[in-house]
């Protein structure tokens, strides 16, 4: 395909604007679709950072579509996903009159399972509460109509209800070519239409997925392609380091017993005391867990692998577990063959096993046990430099384990004749695309960055107010909250406001309510927590004079454009928690090698979140509005400098009337 086919695809009188009322051409949009086209052509790597406004979407799907190359596209969450399969591609696919095949991909856990669902119907018919037998019934229903599975789709059921891991299968307990449903399985169909597919819409989360078992060398899940488009790459480390790492929870160990215990009953019942195994397992699970029961009283619930308080009793513990797993894979090596649910018993044991293994290596003398029978990947494992950590709630437990860095991994996954894409609103800092850069170990890599066609200096103000107390100090929370409510009372639409911790949230949602009982307003208070956060954000959209309290995930991923949102308050900088394992080891192996952790990683994550949250504000060249920082820091210290010049080009005060004035200005004259 040439450019100039492009020139033609985004002009005024071109295809998209036959399809798309009010459209016009943007320019910065037409460059990005070329440069995405030169990196299809070469084959490349490009790293594209596309203001908001930009138009990003439109912008790789077009080079996409008209290369004709299988092509991959990741999103950063399920969401994301569902609405480019949804929306995006068949609207450009009817505008460019391309009979494409598409096939959407998720994670196996989001497709309803056969065989599982009848084991828990079995089950809840005896022993279900009204609400799962209710719910049950709903997702019977949805199995006889659905022809993909995918519980999004089912919106009499939440997708965090816990019945869904009930009914869903995972790759241990897949019970595969011997399943009574092979023929009907919704995860195989998915993969089948894939394999198939001119392009395939999958998320981070499954992309990584496929890497890790990669590297366990299975390459049955994703297809091989031409082109991976990466849409919100800057969340890609993350997904990188959870995916590449390992986690075993109490719950996975409790279902195992569950698993073993049902299977050995049913179909092994004189072979041993099935009651009893099981109830051994979960005994020794929660002899750890007692162990680790000084975690609690930490900061954060969390402790690294060699600064776990009752080390050497949480070490026997964890012998123990082992040893109980060892017993139960020698009984159900013999009895695997008799049953498709003994099989698949066997098969999550030892995998649990070898994950529990992997974590307890090196010991506390630095030296590894000997693993019989270990492959290639997990030795492999063993000697990556990672982190161990153990988190300990009222309601979980878990080991954690999680590698340093994911540059090396991540960067050989890329064959020498594929194209990869990376695009986002944030990938680097203040045009400097190092950080990211390193990270995935993209030093091939082109970057280029387009900035938005939005007018950020009359759309809105930055206001850092004047006066108030450290974000450290316990006056700052009560005196952020009477900074903002002149503005809450004021709002036209919607109040998001951002905290860096859960603490935070809880805090200030509550002095916000307290203010507004106390003045009689009407606003609606809502805090991440208290419904799940698709609940809240349609509420959010929905309801006038909402004001909603949020942290992590609310930082990123809510677009609501015009009057709805019109205020977002960020209550400090958005540093990493020092608590944070991984956090801590990066930046103790940054000091140990020479560098500056705090410049290298710590600064450019900030700057990267911090405009990710101010995101919210503007998203489309009518949006208005004030974006309030309650952590002067932003102004005042050296570094802050690198954060605002990073965040969009709002105009700036520290002033409360004019910030107040700006605001009534634009209440009243929002064209203006």
């Amino acid at each position: 395909m040439l450019l100039q086919d492009l020139d033609a695809v985004f002009a005024d009188d071109g295809p998209l604007a036959a399809s798309v009322d009010h459209y016009f051409l943007r320019q910065q949009q037409l460059e990005l679709a070329q440069s995405i086209q030169r990196a299809l052509d070469t084959p490349s790597t490009l790293v594209a950072e596309a203001g908001t406004g930009t138009g990003k979407t439109w912008a790789y799907l077009v080079p996409v579509f008209l290369s004709g190359r299988k092509a991959l596209i990741s999103t950063g969450t399920r969401t994301l996903q569902d609405q480019l399969f949804k929306r995006d591609l068949p609207h450009l696919r009817k505008a460019l009159s391309l009979s494409l095949n598409v096939a959407l991909l998720k994670g196996r856990g989001n497709y309803v399972c056969h065989y599982y669902f009848e084991k828990y119907e079995q089950d809840a018919r005896g022993f279900g509460s009204k609400h799962e037998v209710q719910q049950l019934k709903h997702i019977q229903q949805f199995i006889e109509r659905s022809k993909s599975g995918d519980k999004s789709e089912l919106a009499a059921v939440p997708e965090d209800a816990p019945i869904w891991h009930r009914v869903t299968s995972t790759r241990e307990n897949c019970l595969g070519q011997d399943c009574p449903y092979v023929g009907e399985c919704f995860v195989l169909k998915a993969r089948r239409k894939a394999q198939e597919a001119d392009i395939v819409v999958v998320n981070h989360a499954l992309f990584m997925a496929d890497l890790a078992l990669r590297e366990d060398g299975i390459t049955d899940l994703l297809p091989e392609v031409d082109v991976v488009v990466f849409d919100e790459a800057h969340q890609l480390p993350d997904v990188a380091t959870r995916f590449l790492g390992t986690t075993v929870s109490m719950h996975q160990i409790n279902d195992l017993a569950h698993l073993i215990e049902a299977a050995g009953l049913a179909h092994a019942k004189g072979s041993a005391d099935w009651s009893a195994v099981a109830g051994a397992l979960k005994q020794a699970m929660q002899d750890l867990r007692l162990q680790a029961a000084p975690i609690q009283q930490l900061s954060g619930q969390k402790a690294t692998f060699m600064d776990l308080p009752n080390a050497l009793a949480f070490d026997e513990a964890l012998a123990q577990l082992l040893d109980k797993l060892d017993k139960i894979i020698k009984l159900l090596d013999l009895l695997k063959e008799h049953h498709p649910d003994l099989a698949a018993a066997y098969k999550t044991a030892l995998q649990l096993r070898a994950q529990i293994f992997v974590w307890s290596q090196p010991d506390r003398q630095g030296k590894h046990a000997v693993l019989p029978d270990a492959d290639v990947a997990t030795l492999q494992q063993l000697e990556q430099e990672s982190v161990r950590w153990v988190e300990h709630g009222a309601s979980y437990f878990r080991l954690h384990r999680a590698p340093l860095s994911v540059a090396q991994i991540f960067s050989r996954y890329k064959a020498d004749e594929q194209s990869w894409i990376f695009t986002s609103a944030t990938l680097s800092v203040h045009g400097n695309f190092n950080h990211f850069v390193h990270q995935l170990g993209l030093w091939e890599a082109q970057v280029e960055v387009w900035p938005s066609p939005f007018n950020y200096a009359e759309q809105a103000v930055l206001y850092v107010p004047q006066g108030l107390p450290l974000p450290s100090s316990p006056d700052f929370y009560p005196a952020f909250i009477n900074t903002l409510m002149p503005f809450i009372q004021q709002a036209e639409g919607g109040v998001l406001v951002l905290s860096t911790t859960l603490r935070g949230v809880d805090i200030m949602a509550d002095l916000i309510q307290a203010s507004v009982d106390r003045l009689g307003l009407k606003q609606h208070v809502m805090r991440q927590g208290e419904k799940s956060r698709q609940v809240l954000l349609e509420s959010f959209r929905t309801q006038p004079h909402a004001v909603l309290v949020g942290s992590a995930s609310f930082w990123e991923g809510i677009d609501v454009p015009g009057n709805a949102l019109t205020v977002v308050a960020i209550d400090k900088l958005p540093f990493a928690p020092p608590d944070d394992p991984v956090l801590e080891a990066r930046i103790k192996a940054c000091r140990d090698r020479g560098g500056n952790p705090f410049v290298e990683y710590q600064l450019p994550e900030a700057a990267i979140a911090l405009k990710q949250g101010a995101g919210r504000l503007i998203r489309t060249e009518k949006d208005w509005g004030v974006l309030i920082m309650g952590d002067a820091r932003l102004v005042e210290k050296p570094y802050g400098k690198v954060l605002w010049r990073g965040l969009p080009g709002f105009a700036r005060t520290r002033s409360a009337s004019q910030a107040l004035a700006f605001y009534q200005h634009k209440k009243k004259h929002p064209a203006s």
